[in-house]
């Protein structure tokens, strides 16, 4: 029997790593994907290798925090390792199936928090300083978007604006003794730069998600003793990895997140901004949601830049040149860029439209209803099935 669960917990904690591989591999790389500048395959072998790395560095301190200090380690016996990992794999299930925008990162906090609650063994502290940083991510990528949206993206456009030349980027010259690469047919500098740091960004992003996720798979496992850190994150990179292979194609095809519809350069300052963060959150063991900080940010750099034609002290008294829309981010940028407060309101009042609106509204909502449910179904069926261990 015990052999039976023991594979039934190992299978759960495939099937969330799989379902991470298949999303977060989409928001890491559907943007370089979508502009032919890396394949499929490639990107989903860049995604294994660094969310691995991102799980194996920053990523065992999220481990600990949730196998071990919202509850102790105790309370992970085998059965209830297993009914928590449902609870995550159910939440992602039913988040794919009807497209709500639910965190696997608040979801495992949730389930693992009603197990605690029903136990009365929850660390309060804990679960408090998760959720400040919950509050605090979502309001540091609205304003980092604001600010660079407001005073520096059409500068960042003008000079960093990725080009993209017909055929490839790099040929070899083998008219030399050893083969060297040079610039293909129409290939500038400035091209092979931007593509570079595109995928340096995707990369970082790859990593952010390693370190953030590979925990939501494997913790109640490390925390229940049944399998140490090390073999954890190995299994939870191969089983992100086997996602971002087979069912990430789709994703990254489609590139199924609002990043999309943004211009490619505004999508990599979204990344390395929602990157940032939650590599900084997972460095402090905190479980963050890439969604929590990325969202925000997509909406603060629109604001930014619908405001650039209104001056400070107009912004104050609440008299605004142009409609404040995150639409604006896909306004033109000028050739010859003015200053923040005189810039002409017909660029951002021509703007095609970025997203619903109502997206933003419904992944506030689930931010608060995802873990929330997540609770509360764990701590009744941890009332009524009474699986966990004591301390």
């Amino acid at each position: 029997m015990v052999a039976i669960l023991f594979a039934v917990a190992l299978v759960a904690a495939v099937f969330v790593g799989f379902n991470i591989g298949g999303s977060s591999t989409g928001v890491a790389w559907g943007p370089p994907v979508g502009a032919g500048i890396i394949g499929k395959t490639a990107a989903a072998g860049l995604m294994t290798f660094f969310a691995f790395l991102g799980g194996w560095t920053v990523g065992r301190n999220v481990i600990d925090t949730l196998g071990g200090d919202l509850v102790p380690q105790e309370a992970f016996s085998l059965e209830a390792s297993v009914v928590v990992l449902g609870f995550i794999g159910l939440g992602m299930l039913l988040a794919n199936l009807y497209g709500v925008p639910v965190s696997t990162s608040m979801t495992a906090v949730g389930a693992i928090s009603g197990l605690g609650l029903a136990t009365e063994q929850l660390d309060y502290a804990v679960v408090g300083s998760i959720m400040v940083w919950w509050v605090i991510a979502p309001v540091v990528g609205f304003w980092f978007g604001a600010v660079i949206g407001r005073y520096l993206y059409p500068y960042l456009d003008n000079r960093f604006a990725l080009e993209q030349s017909d055929g490839l980027l790099l040929t070899l010259n083998r008219t030399r003794v050893i083969p060297t690469p040079t610039l293909g047919p129409g290939t500038t500098p400035k091209e092979v730069v931007s593509t570079g740091l595109v995928l340096v960004i995707a990369c970082y992003m790859a990593f952010s998600a390693g370190a953030s996720n590979v925990a939501n798979a494997v913790a109640p496992l490390v925390g229940g003793g049944l399998i140490g850190t090390d073999a954890a994150v190995g299994l939870g990179a191969a089983a992100i990895g086997l996602g971002a292979f087979t069912i990430a194609r789709r994703t990254m095809e489609s590139v199924g997140n609002d990043l999309t519809n943004l211009p490619l350069l505004a999508a990599m300052i979204v990344m390395v901004i929602g990157a940032s963060i939650t590599t900084v959150a997972s460095a402090l063991g905190i479980p963050m949601s890439l969604a929590l900080s990325t969202v925000m940010c997509i909406v603060g750099l629109g604001w930014g830049r619908a405001t650039r034609p209104t001056s400070a002290v107009d912004m104050l008294k609440g008299e605004m040149e142009a409609e404040v829309s995150v639409d604006a981010v896909t306004a033109e940028t000028p050739r010859d860029v003015s200053s923040a407060g005189g810039e002409d309101p017909a660029y951002v009042q021509n703007a095609s439209a970025l997203f619903d609106r109502s997206a933003v509204v419904r992944f506030v909502s689930f931010w608060i209803i995802g873990p929330s449910v997540a609770t509360g179904l764990s701590y009744v069926t941890f009332l009524v099935l009474p699986v966990a261990g004591t301390a």
